[in-house]
């Protein structure tokens, strides 16, 4: 037996979300139906107008509802500081951190070309434009450590380095409470290479 077209419908929408297979689809698809109608129905709206209000910033890319997000009309942060992070949850952890007051641009991405996602996908001309606007200084690279954000961070720094920009990266290391026995051993060396006086 075959399920109603409208459920076969929801479980592949639900497949399209990250790290949601199949059966997990399925799952919460059953679940909103059959116990939470009123979860999946705002769901729906909330899903409807994100989609009708949310846009990208004109300076940084991140999601805002203005033209101009909030960090960027900050006439409080330094404008001489341009961190760049892949995704908008990159910006925000690390505005939780408090310690970063300059202003960002944000990918959306990273280079993967296996995944056909090459530096127009990730915007690269918009952030050249911006860091090349005469009041940024220094770029900060804080892409993900994982190849593919080595590559992005190698690209851009490449390229911001050959337009005159100082450009830093995010150091590495271990982790604030973490115990050098359970932590691998290329986040010892990378720790022990960016080790620093003190």
């Amino acid at each position: 037996m075959k399920p109603p077209s409208a459920l076969s419908g929801l479980v592949e929408a639900l497949r399209a979300l990250p790290g949601v297979g199949p059966k997990s689809a399925q799952r919460i698809a059953y679940h909103l139906m059959q116990h939470d109608r009123e979860g999946a129905e705002r769901l729906g709206r909330s899903l409807l107008f994100a989609t009708e209000h949310l846009r990208h910033c004109e300076k940084c890319n991140t999601f805002t509802e203005a033209q101009i997000c909030e960090v960027c009309s900050d006439l409080e942060r330094d404008p001489t500081l341009l961190c760049v992070v892949e995704t908008p949850a990159d910006q925000i952890m690390l505005e939780q951190t408090m310690t970063y007051r300059g202003l960002y641009f944000v990918l959306m991405g990273r280079l993967s070309p296996l995944d056909g996602i090459g530096p127009k996908e990730i915007h690269f001309d918009r952030l050249v434009r911006r860091a090349s606007d005469g009041v940024v200084k220094e770029v900060v690279l804080a892409t993900n450590f994982t190849n593919e954000g080595e590559a992005t961070a190698h690209y851009l720094g490449q390229t911001l380095k050959a337009r005159g920009l100082a450009v830093t990266r995010l150091a590495r290391g271990v982790p604030v409470g973490g115990e050098l026995e359970y932590v691998d051993a290329g986040t010892i060396a990378r720790a022990m290479l960016d080790r620093r006086t003190i």
